[in-house]
């Protein structure tokens, strides 16, 4: 059906895995089971039918590297696992730093000197014929997410907001997409087994069994830069937001809750661990509590989720279907316009890939 032409903004380590796993998986057979991706063929688009067309960052190490050289460029610390990763012929270019950089990750990030100009991101676009522009800015970036949503409208690119910075999930945003005849997808990526999925899944079960919820808290820790970037509380306001309504969705009544980055820990590198509190009440008002401990290496738990995230928006373009796409959002993102259980997201994708279900 023709190759998928992607942009980035953001070359960090999900940047890395992603970039990784359309090479890594590029001669799966359909029908093979690949682990985290829905399809071999997702609706006639192969893994390999994915292109990277243009890619943009801050960092000054990045700038000017082929981007299979940028994805493990310092300060990038994602698992190799598709060795050798081939040239791809697409240079990094300054993109603008706006608020996409906090004070304190300026050294950590390499941002690059005062003499050296952004390019215009959506004539970069135009030139390049990209399909999508996929967003994967350091949390806490409104203005610069903003500024890149405007970029592929702009140069008449569907938007994929990965950070939890609220754009698909926004009805203006959302309607302003729709009325440039444009899909979004978004917001905040969820990963293939991480620790908002686990802690939806449990608290599920604990409703579906009919216990009582009484607390819940989700602590999660990690030494790659997103971590180290979330120190900063300020940073946090949406991604807290997203993450915690992902978990309080599947419970019909308010519960005591805190969920969020919970420390920096340099040592850990790409690997995250996360700690998962419910306390609640069965029959009786006797007392129930689960404790977990789930520990990945972060950035490929979404890479894949990414992959397939990138195909149905293809193809919605390839049907002319604009503005929100609710059944992949909610299946892959954890602030989608609508919220629903992870099973029924799943039904809606599979009916959206065989044309049953319009978005």
């Amino acid at each position: 059906m023709g190759e998928i032409r992607v942009a980035l903004a953001g070359i960090g380590n999900c940047a890395s895995a992603l970039v990784q796993g359309v090479k890594y998986y590029s001669n799966a057979k359909v029908g093979d089971v690949v682990p985290g991706l829905m399809h071999v063929d997702f609706g006639g688009y192969h893994i390999r039918d994915i292109k990277f067309v243009a890619a943009f960052d801050v960092n000054r190490l990045k700038i000017g590297k082929d981007l299979s050289e940028a994805i493990f460029t310092e300060p990038n610390c994602c698992v190799r696992f598709a060795n050798p990763m081939p040239k791809l012929g697409v240079k990094v270019l300054p993109g603008p730093v706006l608020d996409g950089v906090a004070e304190h990750m300026k050294e950590p990030f390499k941002v690059y000197g005062e003499d050296d100009d952004p390019v215009d991101v959506s004539e970069v676009l135009k030139e390049v014929d990209a399909d999508m522009l996929l967003n994967f800015l350091p949390v806490g970036s409104y203005k610069a997410t903003r500024y890149y949503a405007e970029a592929a409208m702009k140069a008449g690119c569907a938007f994929i907001n990965c950070i939890p910075e609220f754009i698909a999930s926004d009805k203006e945003w959302a309607g302003r997409f729709e009325a440039a005849g444009l899909p979004i997808a978004g917001d905040d990526v969820k990963s293939q087994l991480g620790a908002t999925i686990l802690h939806r899944t449990l608290v599920r079960l604990f409703v579906d069994r009919g216990v009582i919820v009484d607390e819940t808290y989700q602590l999660n820790i990690g030494g790659n830069t997103d971590f180290q970037n979330m120190t900063m509380e300020e940073r946090l306001k949406t991604k807290r937001i997203s993450k915690t309504e992902a978990v309080t969705s599947m419970v019909p009544y308010e519960v005591p809750t805190r969920i969020g980055p919970s420390d920096y820990v340099p040592f850990l590198g790409d690997k995250k661990i996360c700690y998962i509190h419910i306390k609640g009440r069965k029959f009786g008002n006797q007392p129930v509590t689960v404790s977990a401990k789930l520990e990945v290496e972060d950035s490929p738990n979404s890479a894949g989720m990414v992959i397939d995230v990138i195909r149905a928006v293809k193809l919605a373009l390839d049907r002319g279907i604009s503005g929100p796409l609710i059944s992949i959002s909610a299946y892959a993102f954890k602030h989608p316009p609508i919220q629903v259980e992870d099973q029924v997201a799943r039904r809606w994708v599979e009916e959206f890939i065989q044309g049953k279900r319009e978005r």
